[in-house]
């Protein structure tokens, strides 16, 4: 007689060793697919840019705290949440809208351009549907934020947020197309997106009322992100021009459009002073002013007329430089608020 024991002893037909290795592999196999998903997802929306925005969410928030000695950990955190879905909205819905305008086919196609898209689209590594239903659930993400916000704090917290979304979806999509226009509108509109909006929204949030002092303080940081998104435009500004994107490097060509970057640094700079003065950053706020040079260096490089891989290196000094100065004046906002 054949002895079967239910629960795998000598002589029973039940096999441990074999099934769980393969639980084991599958369990492996599951983690993988979810790591390779994040990121991807990373990639398609673009995440190493997020501290853009969530630099000037702190900005604000420090305000309120040094100003005013208010602030709440969670509606900051709620911001910063709603601020970085919010970001990552706008980079993927002008990635979707750029490939049915077929900019960023024209980019891609453009021997001398540097394509600054995620290229899940141009490369086919994800369906137009699948970007399209990731792009809307950020929307919805940073939706339910704001209007959590609003509940919490007053309606201009969810007017700010509105306004970023509005600015973010027509930078690029019909009828409005900000970055199309050629006429200056696209560098006000990042300037309100990545300056005073999320400085003085997150100061509403904690404070339920508006001040000066935040605006000011928006000003070199949101001016600082402007020049990042206007010295992209160098690196495929041909491409624009075959795709009909009238960027104002497109329309100035450029030594112009170079003379006006050098101009927006020197803006930020100023308005760096600005705020030092009007009191929304101490005194030794003055130190963000350093973090500035690396641009000033490339610019020095540059000649009237450059290659489109030329500009790398003043797209990386952007970067560093708009990062650097405000985690100055973070750091600054921080030590005078504790002292």
């Amino acid at each position: 007689m054949k002895i079967i024991i239910c629960f795998g002893g000598i002589g029973s037909d039940y096999r441990p060793n074999m099934i769980f290795p393969a639980t084991l592999s599958g369990i492996l196999r599951g983690k993988e697919i979810r790591l390779d998903m994040l990121k991807q997802f990373r990639k398609a929306a673009r995440f190493g840019v997020i501290p853009v925005m969530l630099i000037p969410v702190a900005l604000g928030a420090l305000g309120a705290f040094v100003w005013n000695g208010a602030f709440n950990v969670w509606l900051f955190l709620l911001t910063l949440v709603g601020a970085a879905a919010a970001h990552l909205f706008s980079n993927m819905i002008n990635d979707l809208w750029d490939y049915k305008s077929g900019t960023d086919t024209a980019a891609k196609e453009t021997v001398d351009a540097v394509s600054t898209n995620s290229g899940f689209l141009t490369n086919g590594i994800w369906s137009v549907h699948k970007f399209a239903a990731i792009t809307w659930g950020l929307f919805a993400v940073a939706a339910v934020c704001g209007i959590v916000l609003a509940v919490c704090s007053g309606i201009w917290a969810f007017i700010f947020g509105a306004l970023g979304g509005l600015i973010a979806y027509f930078y690029v999509a019909p009828p409005l197309k900000f970055g199309y226009r050629g006429k200056g509108y696209s560098e006000i509109a990042i300037l309100l997106s990545f300056g005073v909006l999320p400085v003085m929204g997150s100061y509403y949030v904690q404070t339920s009322h508006l001040d000066l002092r935040a605006l000011l303080l928006s000003l070199p940081i949101g001016l600082l992100t402007t020049l990042v998104l206007f010295n992209h435009h160098f690196l495929h500004w041909q491409a624009d021009r075959q795709a009909g994107k009238r960027t104002l490097v497109v329309v100035w060509g450029e030594r112009r459009a170079l003379a006006f970057s050098r101009f927006l640094l020197l803006l930020a700079a100023v308005s760096l002073v600005v705020s030092v003065i009007a009191g929304a950053l101490p005194v030794y706020g003055l130190l963000a002013l350093p973090a500035m040079l690396p641009l000033v260096q490339v610019y020095g490089k540059l000649k009237p007329s450059n290659a489109s891989r030329a500009y790398l290196p003043l797209m990386g000094a952007s970067l560093k430089s708009t990062k650097l100065s405000g985690l100055v004046m973070i750091v600054c906002l921080f030590i005078q608020g504790l002292i």
